[in-house]
């Protein structure tokens, strides 16, 4: 069920165009947390190493997407983990032989949860780390306990840090917000996504000193 439905993305994904399809990976949020790290790894690169096959097929990237926590809290999920994700990701692209079709997407705000983990990096470190691995951004903000998808500068993400770590493993991608509209309501949903973005490009701008169009 979790492959078929990845593969749905991908054909949502092709359909609209999009050059990248964001796909979860197996995690503890659906299945619990009385499973063996080892166990979790190989459901994940199996289940990956089988969806990269249509991704050439479709001729579209798949994004892993960086986790934080489950649970409540209680336990960092698999890819929450630096030291779980940039190895089993490697592990997928060799193992699959279509690296070329495996991209990782940074999620700012499951990242900067997952840091009080395992000796988990802050944002900009993990950025880091992932270097040119990084194909896609998730970008938005939470207090590190929990997922608030959050606005920018509304929490506890160090953006600095985050846009200076982009700048050295060289990403040119879209800077995509990944916001909770409805945090002051339905009615203001439309003006919570024109203030995200603005504060998002006001980021931008501060960091680049002038007027970006990213």
């Amino acid at each position: 069920m979790i492959l078929e439905n990845a593969r749905r993305d991908l054909l949502v994904a092709k359909a609209l165009g999009a050059p990248v399809a964001v796909i979860h990976g197996v995690s503890t949020y659906f299945i619990g947390t009385g499973i063996s790290p080892e166990r979790m790894h190989e459901l994940n690169v199996e289940m990956f190493c089988r969806l990269l096959p249509y991704a050439e097929k479709y001729d579209i990237k798949v994004a892993t997407e960086t986790f934080g926590d489950a649970e409540k809290g209680t336990v960092c999920d698999f890819f929450g983990s630096c030291r779980e994700f940039i190895p089993n990701f490697d592990r997928i692209a060799e193992e699959s032989g279509r690296g070329q079709y495996l991209t990782a997407c940074m999620d700012v705000g499951h990242t900067n949860m997952a840091k009080r983990f395992h000796g988990n990096p802050p944002v900009g470190e993990f950025i880091r780390r992932l270097g040119n691995r990084l194909g896609v951004l998730h970008l938005h903000d939470n207090d590190g306990i929990d997922d608030k998808h959050g606005i920018p500068k509304t929490g506890t993400v160090d953006w600095k840090d985050v846009l200076t770590a982009l700048d050295e493993v060289g990403y040119t991608g879209p800077y995509n917000l990944e916001l909770n509209l409805a945090t002051f309501g339905a009615p203001l949903m439309a003006d919570t996504m024109s203030f995200g973005v603005k504060v998002m490009r006001q980021i931008l701008n501060e960091h680049y000193g002038e007027e970006t169009g990213r």
